[in-house]
């Protein structure tokens, strides 16, 4: 089930005709948005890189941006924005790896209407960035998996109906080739979920126990053994999910350093003025590539394009509140609410402040791979640098220190 890659005119007006269509019979400002987004989905607009039936058309992902501002422009909701990890990343692993067609629709769409929202369990309390060293068991018995183990930094768990979890199978295997993929069913018994409030109150993260949680050996992703393959797929998307949405021009987090500027003349010197001009020259750079890198998208898979994006977005959304944090003065220490916040979805937080948003953003350059994994990645798979030295690379996995 690969994606398509290809780009014409002719796809663009299909793309086009199509999306306007559907929005004309299901017209936003009135229908449910589970009612557009499913219209969407089955008229292959989901994912129109994705095959036909599937929520896509097989054509190039560069066009899904002509969606995407249709449906926004005419006041629909973007099924990434409320359903991001599903969209973003469960999406394209299920298409790439479910074991039938039939079982990838049954799963796909309700994803794409949002009403289904997934979580990804890959972070361990003893595996964080380095995912394949992760402990969880899962060990086979009949037609079903046996999981045992805890993991953490879980977004979104408390809402999710499925869970893309990663599990050892094979503990003398070497860590990336004892590792198998699962979908797991978040509300059946021996799921645990517990909040992680951040410093901000809210609590969009989790812990995740799960004490002998059974998974039907149908909802394996990939081969038994094959977890870390089927990983990098998830991961490298998400990577694209965290960095690689272009907004308006000088709309986002640099609209607000723009609003503060403007609001608090008195605060402004020139040392402040040079940072606010060059933090605008590096957004809307970031923006234009993104958009370029969307234009010209045609491959299912993405490549290291998302590590660059996801590395530039979370240092420049941190750079643009540390200005805003500058500009407030002794005003930037007015916060003290502690209360804890279940939100329903990533960084949503319409009354938020600005010091609140200071303070979510330091997350940005850990939550989906730390910037330290990014410049790994960009290291050795572009620039071609010696890689790091990896001594557990070929000892089996119950054989390496831990602790």
């Amino acid at each position: 089930m690969s994606p398509g890659t290809s780009t014409t005119t002719s796809d663009a007006l299909r793309v086009e005709e199509a999306a306007r269509k559907v929005v004309a019979e299901h017209d936003p400002r009135s229908v449910p948005s589970e009612e557009l987004l499913g219209a969407l989905f089955d008229a292959g607009l989901a994912w129109v890189s994705f095959p036909e039936g599937l929520g896509g058309l097989g054509l190039s992902r560069g066009l899904q941006s002509i969606v995407d501002g249709i449906v926004v422009d005419a006041g629909g909701p973007r099924g990434f924005a409320l359903n991001p990890i599903g969209y973003g990343m469960g999406a394209p692993t299920v298409v790439e790896y479910a074991q039938s067609t039939e079982q990838a629709r049954d799963w796909l769409r309700p994803l794409a209407t949002c009403e289904d929202i997934w979580c990804q369990l890959f972070s361990e309390p003893g595996a964080g960035s380095d995912v394949a060293g992760l402990a969880t068991t899962a060990v086979r018995d009949g037609d079903e998996w046996v999981l045992n183990g805890q993991k953490v930094w879980t977004t979104l768990a408390h809402v999710s109906r499925w869970g893309m979890v990663v599990a050892r199978t094979d503990p003398d295997q070497p860590k990336h080739r004892g590792l198998t993929y699962f979908v797991l069913d978040m509300h059946q018994p021996g799921v645990d979920v517990r909040p992680l409030r951040q410093m901000t109150g809210q609590a969009e993260f989790n812990e995740v126990y799960l004490n002998d949680a059974r998974i039907p050996d149908a909802n394996r992703l990939g081969e038994v053994g094959a977890g870390w393959k089927v990983a990098i797929t998830t991961l490298m998307n998400e990577r694209t999910a965290i960095g690689g949405v272009a907004g308006k021009r000088g709309t986002g987090p640099i609209a607000e350093a723009l609003g503060l500027w403007s609001a608090m003349p008195e605060r402004r010197t020139p040392v402040l003025r040079d940072r606010l001009s060059a933090l605008w020259t590096k957004t809307e750079a970031h923006r234009l590539t993104l958009a370029r890198a969307r234009r010209t998208a045609t491959k299912g898979q993405p490549g290291p394009e998302g590590s660059v994006s996801k590395l530039v977005a979370a240092e420049l959304n941190q750079d643009v509140y540390e200005f805003c944090m500058d500009l407030l003065g002794p005003e930037a220490l007015l916060y003290d609410d502690y209360t804890l916040r279940r939100a329903d979805r990533i960084g949503h937080d319409p009354g938020a402040t600005l010091q609140q948003r200071f303070l979510r953003s330091r997350a940005n350059t850990i939550e989906g791979g730390t910037s330290e994994v990014m410049r790994n990645i960009l290291g050795e798979r572009v620039l071609g640098l010696p890689g790091d030295m990896r001594a557990d690379s070929d000892r089996p996995w119950r054989e390496v220190p831990r602790g």
